[in-house]
């Protein structure tokens, strides 16, 4: 499930659970729910399990920090409690801020990441408003 996707400008992504230990560790994870963090750079965001990020502003902000970040060359994680549904969103997401069509954001995390990935209709509503 979880894997290595490469956003539309080339920086690449890695999805995965946020309990599953990296074989590789990453130079920035954006975390999308409570678990362990790692001992290099992080960013957090409060986003509830099937639901939307609370905080609008801070999770694009947030985002963009991660494909900031994967632009310059750093290897980015995403990660959420099942490794699906917010990651899925959240790497959709960044591929949006990236140049992705926003009507074709589920499809494509889907077949890129996680055939599962943007599980329910608020989260895949929140994406087509990111814009």
């Amino acid at each position: 499930m979880t894997g290595i996707v490469e956003l539309p400008s080339g920086g690449r992504v890695r999805g995965r659970r946020l309990r599953d230990v990296p074989e590789k560790p990453a130079d920035f994870l954006l975390a999308l729910a409570r678990g362990p963090l790692p001992s290099w750079p992080y960013r957090r965001v409060d986003w509830p399990d099937f639901w939307i990020p609370r905080d609008r502003a801070d999770a694009i902000d947030a985002l963009n920090e991660g494909l900031r970040r994967a632009r310059d060359g750093e290897f980015v994680e995403v990660a959420c409690g099942g490794g699906r549904g917010r990651t899925g969103t959240a790497i959709a997401a960044m591929a949006i801020l990236d140049g992705l069509p926003v009507d074709e954001a589920v499809p494509w995390v889907r077949r890129e990441y996680d055939r599962h990935a943007v599980e329910t209709p608020w989260q895949a509503r929140w994406l087509r408003r990111l814009r």
